[in-house]
């Protein structure tokens, strides 16, 4: 199982991509995947493995912003 990350893309290059993760951006490589500046995308290992809408994007960060929570407080309590 992997784990892709939404995020959104700030510009896109010939064979790359500038993506935005709540301030940290990174380059991933762009494959097949059609995009542009403003698309919100899944990347997993510095690659884009599709675009999602906006809707999907809030909804995936929602849930990992509850497993983050979740874990925390799961290490918080075994200490």
């Amino acid at each position: 199982m992997c784990v892709a990350l939404p995020g959104i893309v700030l510009e896109r290059n010939e064979k790359t991509a500038v993506v935005d993760f709540h301030g940290n951006t990174i380059t991933a490589r762009t494959g097949f995947i059609d995009i542009a500046p403003g698309d919100r995308v899944l990347v997993h290992a510095g690659c884009i493995l599709q675009k999602v809408s906006q809707t999907e994007a809030e909804e995936l960060t929602k849930l990992f912003d509850e497993l983050e929570s979740a874990t925390q407080k799961a290490d918080d309590s075994n200490l």
